[in-house]
């Protein structure tokens, strides 16, 4: 079976170096296997996304030495796929539409009753349900938020698992039925003005592009048990994870694309080489 990596960011700012441990690691693994390393860029997000900024991703990967096939997968030439997955899932009677804000959730949530989640998930805030049982029209409904009804999603998946190589996590991650109602919620998988979410996108990429392993930051273990979940709905297979440490500023605080100063192109300009940034990453 062949061994296929990725890495797959969005070019809505500046790579820093949690990304480059994170294109190196999956790059590395790659070549040590013997196998695939895939570049794909996650555009989705048309509002933020910049031309510039994918260009520079390419020459900042570039010269860090690493190479991939072309043509690059981009998600904004794939959002039919996403469009035919959310027919599928909605005429299966899993999906509903919601009209609730932030600030509806959070004073839904201020009162909640007996049995209802108020924590943080993989994807914030765990929605109450408050627009579940609302009537929802024959045909889904073109540029709306749309949630899955997680009851009805995992009714007959008493639990589901997927292996883990990453070393905090090492082996195989079992979820339950029960855990993905009250530790998940109902989570978007499509929003408004963007026809996709990054659950899905990144679930029907992964199995199109023949990914058999995921390399991201460890700051993305929870929301695996999304993707598992929309692969076994959807039936498409389930790679093997590895979820890495993720680079932290002298505070220990994660690496964020505003954090400028740690941006790959300023190392660069200041003479760094590919090996420096290497070093710097632990690699």
């Amino acid at each position: 079976m062949a061994f296929v990596t990725r890495f797959a960011p969005s070019p809505t700012g500046p790579l820093h170096l949690g990304h480059a441990y994170s294109a190196l690691l999956a790059h590395d693994m790659a070549v040590t296997e013997n196998g695939s390393f895939l570049l794909r860029i996650e555009d989705i997000d048309t509002q933020r996304c910049r031309p510039e900024w994918e260009e520079q991703i390419y020459q900042d990967l570039q010269w860090l030495g690493l190479d991939w096939p072309a043509p690059v997968l981009r998600q904004s030439s794939r959002l039919p796929h996403y469009q035919a997955a959310l027919d599928d899932l909605w005429a299966r009677g899993l999906l509903y539409r919601c009209t609730c804000t932030r600030r509806d959730i959070e004073q839904a949530l201020s009162a909640p009753q007996e049995g209802v989640p108020t924590a943080f998930g993989p994807d914030g805030l765990i929605y109450p349900g408050s627009c579940r049982g609302l009537a929802q029209p024959s045909q889904r409904p073109r540029d709306a938020v749309l949630r899955l009804n997680m009851r009805l999603a995992v009714q007959d998946i008493p639990q589901l698992p997927f292996v883990e190589t990453g070393a905090a996590h090492r082996g195989p991650v079992v979820t339950s039925a029960e855990a993905y109602e009250t530790e998940i919620g109902d989570i978007v998988l499509a929003r408004q003005g963007m026809g996709t979410s990054y659950h899905l996108s990144v679930v029907l990429d992964d199995a199109a592009q023949g990914v058999t392993q995921v390399v991201r930051g460890a700051d993305l273990f929870d929301a695996t048990r999304i993707h598992v979940l929309l692969q076994r709905l959807l039936g498409l297979p389930t790679p093997i994870y590895h979820h890495h440490r993720l680079i932290r500023d002298d505070q220990g605080k994660r690496l964020a694309k505003r954090d400028d100063a740690r941006a790959l192109s300023k190392f660069r300009a200041e003479g760094a080489t590919p090996a420096d940034i290497r070093r710097m990453v632990g690699l």
